[in-house]
């Protein structure tokens, strides 16, 4: 099965891939099927989002795909970043932005409880489907571990003591939020044939 996965972000179809290395489903980037185009993202939900990309994806191309939003959820911070995650700290901010703003907004706060999620929305020959991934943690103090990319260094999963960027790709992509939507993702799949 050969499925587009609508991301420009490599260290996404990255770990994408990686994840479903064991399978025979087949990810193709944008970039394979000549897609340049910036998707637009303007929903308020992570949900609204994925479907966004995804149906761009069907409707220009027919082509079975999937898409993803992500977004870091801070208890004390009242869900944010949330679904604007990606530019927290603005349009063209950097990872380190982000972060940097992160810790400037949690400064003082003893609440440090937070939450990954993913939704992945799929389109298979032109129904929906929604696919959930959650994983708990708390937002660190200071930055740790240089793996990994986005808000990695600042959380640390339950259950760890070191953050996702402390983390080996293995360890991480075994637990993380978009491996748990992934795999429900996967396993929907895997009963298609």
């Amino acid at each position: 099965m050969k499925l587009v996965f609508a991301t420009n972000n490599e260290h996404k179809l990255s770990e994408i891939r990686d994840i479903l290395q064991n399978t025979n489903i087949e990810i193709v980037s944008l970039k394979d099927i000549g897609c340049s185009a910036e998707i637009p993202e303007t929903s308020d939900t992570l949900e609204g989002n994925a479907l966004q990309k995804a149906r761009y994806i069907f409707d220009t191309y027919q082509l079975n795909c999937f898409a993803d939003d992500t977004g870091l959820e801070v208890e004390a911070l009242n869900g944010a970043p949330g679904v604007y995650s990606a530019r927290y700290a603005g349009e063209a901010c950097s990872f380190e932005d982000n972060m940097n703003k992160l810790l400037l907004e949690m400064d003082g706060k003893t609440n440090r409880k937070a939450c990954f999620k993913t939704v992945i929305a799929l389109i298979l020959d032109g129904k929906e489907h929604l696919f959930f991934g959650k994983v708990d943690g708390t937002i660190l103090l200071d930055k740790r571990g240089s793996k990994g990319f986005g808000y990695d260094p600042l959380f640390m999963p339950e259950g760890y003591d070191v953050s996702f960027a402390e983390m080996d790709a293995a360890t991480k992509n075994s637990l993380s939020h978009r491996f748990r939507a992934t795999n429900e993702l996967v396993q929907y799949l895997l009963l298609q044939k």
